[in-house]
């Protein structure tokens, strides 16, 4: 484990081992309120359902389906809620992992993200104004008769941090993590500044 605490992580720290971390940033960035957010992964016959960001923050990327958690109700309903809307499917969705996102912005607001894996799925995958659903494959099997229909994972096409946790999500290992995006002003976007991850030992 860190010897350091990361801000943001502080419950159950002390359980976790770090699996990986990195950036340039020396120290994290300084945050003064937190929004509670969703992301809900669903998996099918060896493939993971991803949605293209058609609009607001990630746009052009891939990602899990979710958003805020709304006044009244669990996070556990807000994933739900977010599948359904995005989706438009329902799964049974198990909490896997945290991730404490700081995007450098004039609110100073980090987002906590409760992330949740769904093995299989009821209704039609459908696209919505914000997010077009496809699947891809996670199989490590080039030959594979699912591999051969269905596209890798579009790593190049994610947050640029998500690599580092896509291994524990995908190998349903609890976990918890940080990533602190800077705003790169010649570049016009959001780049990765500092990231830790960890594995739940208990």
């Amino acid at each position: 484990m860190s010897a350091n605490v990361v801000p943001g992580l502080e419950k159950d720290f002390h359980l976790l081992q770090e699996f990986v971390s990195g950036g340039s940033g020396s120290s994290w960035m300084e945050y003064t309120k937190v929004k509670l957010y969703t992301n809900a992964f669903v998996f099918h016959d060896n493939k993971i359902l991803l949605g293209y960001k058609k609009r607001g923050i990630g746009m052009h990327k891939y990602n899990g389906f979710g958003g805020k958690v709304e006044a009244g109700e669990t996070c556990l309903e807000a994933a739900a809620r977010e599948l359904e809307e995005e989706a438009g499917i329902k799964s049974s969705l198990k909490h896997i992992g945290v991730l404490f996102f700081f995007g450098e912005n004039e609110d100073q607001c980090a987002f906590h993200i409760d992330i949740y894996r769904g093995d299989g799925f009821e209704g039609t995958v459908t696209e919505s104004d914000e997010m077009s659903p496809q699947w891809f494959s996670v199989s490590d099997s080039s030959n594979s008769e699912t591999a051969s229909h269905t596209p890798p994972i579009p790593y190049e096409k994610l947050w640029e941090t998500d690599p580092h946790w896509f291994p524990l999500l995908l190998s349903e290992t609890p976990f918890r993590g940080r990533a602190d995006f800077r705003m790169d002003k010649e570049k016009g976007k959001l780049v990765p500044f500092k990231w830790w991850y960890g594995v739940c030992s208990a």
